[in-house]
């Protein structure tokens, strides 16, 4: 995105223009050392598409955003896909808005930390590419596409287009309203990672019929990292007079892509995943034409108002977190989001290409870069997935999480820009220790 190639000190200016808040709220770490350390590595050409590939691999340079993290030096943590650690200047962040909060709870909250959600709203819009008229401030990707699933004026007999792969909350949610409000759901099978982005599409197609009224779609898919082709299944799902809901918990700043290219007429996401904003940090959008028709979660004044705020209003809540997803942006912006999303495509194949010969090892995700990311699965002969998650952890010392679920048997390893080279060899070693056993 060109908003990534700005340079990171007019980013914080503007994440620092939030009316009457104090000079002692604003961030303490320094970041320039980045834009430097990327400058003078870089070549006038590389300058020029944004950014030094050489970065990619640069472990030194890597090295230095692990210690812009509090990670354990106990544990090794595999496991950023379930969420992701905040760098220091984000905890930082919320520890002194927290702290003026709790000066005078009811003044510095809503008199003054409250003036700084629309600032907020339209930083995240630069980095989601919408209009922050389409985009609310909510607590997770749940919370986001349930306010959807929920809201949707759909009614008895009406089609939904669901996949067993999608993640649970979601599926139960549509489950709800298939037991409460008697529509009917209709289920995609994926076998993944064996499917061509042709062949989900195609399944996909085979289930949008006319009388589908919704289709949901996991644009990266929480089990196995998959990156389902959204914008082809959004395609036909207008086509068919159908409405598209994506869910981009696992996706958003991640991947590199704008809420628009994935044909989304709503989108949710958790910023304390891949953002790597406070826990309990969150984003939903709703296309403008579609905001007036769709209830709000939680009551509010108008509920056919045509104004995203609507679905903010959740009571009381921690102002301290939702300002300090400004310092999250800063902290992505600073990397930017392809150098990352390039980085955390090294790291996967850096560790896979080291095991995936191995005979008893297997790499149960697709290994193309247009179809993974961080996020892979992996198992071995003669482990469970959960005997080898805990073999991991017991032995090893490395956290990641086991998946049984339907067709997606393995242990999910998923690395983060805090990972170095170093911490998957570990991973290696510990792999081929447990399969030579």
């Amino acid at each position: 995105m060109s908003n990534q190639r700005r340079s990171f000190l007019g980013k914080l200016a503007v994440a620092s223009a939030i009316p009457l808040v104090p000079s002692f709220l604003k961030p303490e770490a320094n970041l320039d050392w980045i834009s430097t350390y990327k400058n003078s590595s870089a070549s006038t050409l590389a300058l020029a598409s944004g950014y030094d590939k050489s970065l990619v691999t640069d472990e030194t340079f890597w090295y230095r955003i692990k210690n812009m993290y509090s990670s354990s030096p106990g544990v090794l943590n595999l496991n950023n896909g379930g969420v992701s650690p905040q760098p220091i200047i984000v905890q930082e962040a919320f520890e002194r808005y927290n702290k003026l909060c709790n000066e005078a709870p009811s003044y510095y909250m809503w008199r003054i930390l409250d003036q700084g959600r629309e600032p907020l709203r339209q930083r995240l819009a630069e980095l989601a590419g919408t209009s922050a008229e389409e985009l609310a401030v909510v607590r997770n990707a749940s919370e986001a596409l349930e306010t959807v699933i929920f809201g949707l004026r759909l009614n008895r007999g009406d089609k939904v287009v669901v996949s067993k792969l999608d993640y649970p909350n979601m599926m139960n949610a549509w489950k709800q309203r298939e037991h409460r409000d008697g529509v009917v759901l209709k289920w995609v099978e994926l076998d993944l990672p064996g499917m061509s982005n042709d062949k989900i599409v195609d399944a996909y197609a085979a289930q949008i019929t006319p009388d589908v009224k919704v289709v949901h779609i996991t644009h990266l898919i929480n089990w196995n990292g998959h990156i389902v082709p959204s914008k082809q299944i959004a395609d036909l799902a207008h086509k068919a007079g159908a409405q598209t809901i994506v869910d981009g918990a696992h996706s958003f700043a991640h991947i590199q892509y704008t809420i628009p290219d994935l044909g989304a007429d709503y989108f949710g996401t958790s910023l304390h995943k891949w953002l790597c904003a406070p826990f309990g940090s969150g984003l939903l959008y709703v296309k403008k034409e579609h905001i007036s028709m769709l209830y709000p979660h939680l009551a509010s004044p108008d509920p056919e108002s045509t104004d995203i705020r609507k679905f903010e209003s959740l009571g009381t809540r921690s102002f301290a977190i939702e300002q300090a997803i400004g310092q999250a942006i800063d902290f992505h912006y600073s990397i930017g989001g392809q150098l990352k999303q390039e980085r955390l495509q090294y790291l996967k194949k850096y560790w896979t290409d080291a095991v995936k010969d191995h005979p008893k090892i297997h790499i149960n995700t697709d290994p193309h870069p247009d179809r993974s990311c961080a996020l892979c699965i992996v198992n071995m002969d003669g482990y469970k997935p959960s005997e080898l998650g805990e073999a991991l952890q017991n032995k090893f010392k490395i956290h990641t999480t086991a998946i049984e679920y339907e067709n997606v048997q393995g242990v999910r390893v998923t690395p983060h820009v805090y990972t170095v080279t170093a911490d998957l060899d570990r991973l290696i070693t510990a792999l081929k220790s447990l399969a030579d056993a």
